[in-house]
């Protein structure tokens, strides 16, 4: 009898190593599969962000402020600093990230030129500081409280100071034709220019942008989810959006799924002997 059962045993043991080898024979030829689905698929300039939490942003850059004055971006961030990237004759998601910065600037209990700054800099080294002027003008005459001229600096400049600052803070774009594809996304400083915290959207939580304002006065840094979102979505040059990555997140769901298959199985294998 004894012998019976130490045998059927013996089998289910079995049975279960195949299975599990089954398995990881599967995952193995899957995660061999999908490099190659991503590698055929068309390959594009990189537009998004990379990440530099904890860095620093490169203030020797020049640009020129609203009213025409040269400025260099050192002596403007002495606090705590917002800073966002646009190009004032954006037919697309430029208009609702500057809406969205302004609403929350209005509606954050702190005081701009006080506790922060913002900064908007256009990527097109082709826009020119009277454009500027008047886009400043506009957004800032829709707000319900008032600020001074110093506390949010619209900026144009040339392609190289351009691409010093979005570079040293891993702002990544691409030109096409008068259009440019990019982010949406602030960036948070600190007053020596350390990066403190990424924001993403287009709508923005008072008391988030507080927090990264508090972490970035601290030199300190915050966490963002930026690494998800880059992994789950990527962004779309053509129709200026984000797609959802469906091959990556079933791939990593998978072999997720296919580990606690495994360790499941081992486990009730165990227990049996």
């Amino acid at each position: 009898m004894e012998t019976m059962v130490l045998k059927t045993n013996r089998k289910i043991q079995a049975s279960f190593s195949l299975l599990a080898t089954l398995f990881w024979l599967a995952i193995i030829l899957g995660l061999g599969f999908i490099p190659r689905v991503w590698a055929e698929q068309p390959k594009t300039e990189i537009v998004g962000m990379d990440e530099h939490l904890g860095g620093y942003a490169d203030l020797e850059a020049w640009f020129v402020s609203s009213e025409g004055d040269t400025v260099q971006l050192k002596d403007l961030v002495d606090r705590p600093t917002v800073l966002s990237f646009v190009y004032f004759k954006c037919p697309g998601i430029c208009t609702p990230l500057t809406g969205g910065l302004l609403e929350v600037v209005d509606k954050i209990d702190m005081a701009p030129g006080v506790d922060f700054k913002v900064i908007t800099i256009s990527i097109n080294k082709d826009e020119t500081p009277d454009i500027a002027r008047r886009k400043k003008q506009n957004y800032l005459k829709s707000m319900s409280r008032t600020i001074d001229d110093d506390d949010w600096w619209w900026l144009t400049g040339d392609s190289a100071n351009i691409a010093r600052i979005t570079k040293s803070v891993g702002f990544n774009f691409k030109r096409d034709g008068d259009d440019f594809a990019h982010p949406a996304v602030l960036t948070i400083l600190s007053p020596h220019g350390k990066i403190a915290r990424y924001l993403y959207g287009i709508t923005f939580n008072p008391y988030n942008l507080k927090l990264a304002i508090l972490e970035a006065t601290e030199e300190r840094i915050g966490p963002s989810i930026a690494k998800v979102i880059q992994f789950c979505f990527s962004y779309d040059p053509e129709g200026r959006k984000y797609v959802f990555n469906l091959l990556k997140v079933v791939g990593v769901v998978t072999f997720v799924f296919a580990i606690g298959f495994v360790v499941t199985i081992s486990y009730l294998s165990r227990k049996r002997e």
